[in-house]
């Protein structure tokens, strides 16, 4: 037997955090990965794993304690031969400072990429690590669902978890077929491309290097020890478990203030740089978080964004029958979000048209027999942004946003157009990008796979980004007309409802024609009225006679 220290791990940029959390008892037994203890920084809580199997000796710290990376927190019993004892006791960093050109002594612990090396050779099993893959972002999301237990037997390519972001949700597949060993990947977690998921148990083709890449405490690089302080040689770090550890320090992390101070100056959006402190040695409290937002509240001007508006006051339902609560998802939310946002904001003005579509719609239809060839459907819905696109072309100010500060405006000069796709999750609008420089064929092939993708909740953020102009389409719903709200901060959007056949005065009778009936709405701050009749007429007459898309 022996003891071992377990030290503070990497904490991801946060220089000290508190301990908030005491995970086991004086005395009990610890499997490899438990949890010792819960860590809080201003910006997130993380478990630190033992990184041995034993039993508990004693806690260094105790719970309200602040630490920081290296700090001693634990002695542990270790069990069999994880790790021979260092020769003498765990000292301060001052007394074991090594030479610079000396390296440290290392445990005997073989590193983990020996262990399952030895493990690949002796059996027919190996373990591997399953990562979040490139999810389009670096900003985290959240786990919505896990799809597997322990035990359970998956195929390449089956879901482990989905995840949530503020647009879409997105399926983690297993990238190797086997049996799921260890899960690492809560729901209510936040991962990032690159975090871990779980453990599977594969069968072994797996080469050397893939079984370096397996599920254990990954190998620490050794580093000549730099002439500050070091934790003693048997002081072993942990690997941290969990998520939402932030990225990049603001001037706010260097302010001294605690980690409930630092969540409600976020909440109430509050650089605690500007922030005058009235604790001991200058620390930054509550009060004076609050005191700085009445100040800043009293000073502001009053701003004409629709807000005082009375909140709808709440009504118990059950007084008139059986009803059910049922939690909205995270896009459902933000949507209502941003569309009461963008309704507040935007001085919305719809104008409404016809075009007459039946010569365009006897050409499309005319293209069945290549579409097929092809393996392209062409809906509509292609002719309506490939118009859409020249629209813009020949009215730049639908390809413009208002500039935050209001007084200048952004001319963009590309031409990316989204499509509202209605799926079970909530409504999401993918972007066709670059829609100006492409031809139909090249449109109703993206238009296929992004809705693919949005109904089976796989689209990347990058996907719904970049969109200059919003397409919001009906189809075959039905409907003669409706006033789409403004997709901010982009200045216009266009509502398309059912196609009728309807008789139509050529000067001299009725003729039946198709027509599709098109509703416009814009931000009246960038467009007016004359810029939205030309951008009408433009696509009126693009969709009648599209041979006028090839000029």
């Amino acid at each position: 037997m022996a003891v071992e220290i377990v030290t503070v791990p990497d904490l991801g940029g946060a220089e000290t955090v508190d301990v908030i959390e005491l995970s086991v008892a004086q005395g009990d037994s610890v499997a490899l990965e438990d949890s010792l203890l819960v860590l809080e920084s201003d910006k997130a809580t993380m478990d630190v794993p033992s990184p041995f199997e034993g039993s508990l000796v004693k806690y260094l710290v105790a719970d309200g304690d602040t630490v920081k990376v290296g700090d001693p927190i634990a002695e542990i019993e270790v069990s069999g031969q994880q790790a021979e004892p260092a020769d003498e006791p765990a000292a301060t960093a001052a007394e074991e400072q090594p030479e610079p050109n000396k390296q440290p002594e290392q445990n005997i612990q073989p590193e983990p990429s020996e262990q399952h090396e030895s493990a690949a050779t002796q059996d027919s099993l190996a373990q591997q690590l399953i990562l979040v893959p490139d999810i389009g972002s670096e900003d985290p999301v959240d786990v919505i669902e896990v799809s597997v237990a322990i035990g359970d037997q998956i195929e390449e390519g089956d879901t482990l978890v989905v995840l949530e972001s503020d647009k879409a949700t997105m399926d983690v597949p297993s990238s190797h077929s086997g049996t799921v060993v260890k899960i690492l990947a809560a729901e209510g977690d936040k991962l990032n491309t690159g975090s871990k998921v779980a453990i599977l148990e594969v069968a072994q083709s797996l080469s050397a290097e893939d079984t370096a890449a397996v599920a254990a405490p990954e190998p620490q690089t050794e580093k000549p020890p730099e002439p500050t302080a070091q934790p003693a040689a048997s002081q072993v770090v942990a690997p941290v478990q969990n998520s939402a550890q932030s990225t990049e320090a603001s001037q706010s992390a260097e302010v001294y203030a605690g980690p409930a101070v630092r969540m409600l100056a976020r909440e109430l959006g509050v650089d605690l740089s500007k922030v005058a402190g009235t604790g001991p040695r200058g620390r930054v409290q509550k009060d004076d978080v609050n005191l700085y937002v009445k100040t800043a509240l009293k000073s502001a001007p009053t701003p004409a964004t629709g807000s005082g508006i009375p909140t709808v006051p709440a009504v118990d339902f059950s007084q008139f029958g059986e009803i059910e609560t049922i939690a909205m998802s995270k896009i459902q939310k933000l949507t209502a979000a941003n569309m009461q946002r963008n309704w507040l904001n935007v001085p919305h003005v719809t104008h409404f048209d016809d075009a007459d579509i039946t010569e365009l719609e006897d050409f499309r239809k005319s293209l069945a027999d290549e579409g097929a060839k092809r393996g392209i459907k062409v809906t509509p819905v292609a002719f309506l942004i490939k118009a859409l696109a020249a629209a813009m072309q020949a009215n730049p100010s639908f390809n413009r946003s208002l500039a935050a500060d209001g007084e200048h405006y952004i001319q963009k000069h590309y031409c990316n157009i989204g499509m509202a796709v209605d799926t079970p999750r909530g409504l999401v609008v993918p972007v066709i990008k670059h829609a100006d420089e492409k031809g139909i064929w090249d449109i109703s092939a993206d238009i296929m796979a992004l809705a693919a993708s949005a109904r089976d909740g796989k689209l990347k953020p990058a996907d719904m980004q970049g969109g200059c102009f919003t397409l919001s389409s009906l189809g075959a719903i039905g409907g003669k007309g409706f006033t789409p709200i403004v997709n901010s901060p982009e200045v216009g959007i266009l509502g398309v409802s059912k196609s009728q056949m309807q008789p139509v005065w050529n000067g001299q009778e009725f003729v039946p024609r198709l027509m599709l009936p098109l509703c416009l709405s814009y931000d009246h701050r960038v467009i007016n009225g004359g810029d939205a009749g030309r951008f009408m007429t433009h696509l009126v007459k693009s969709l009648s006679d599209i041979r006028h898309l090839a000029l």
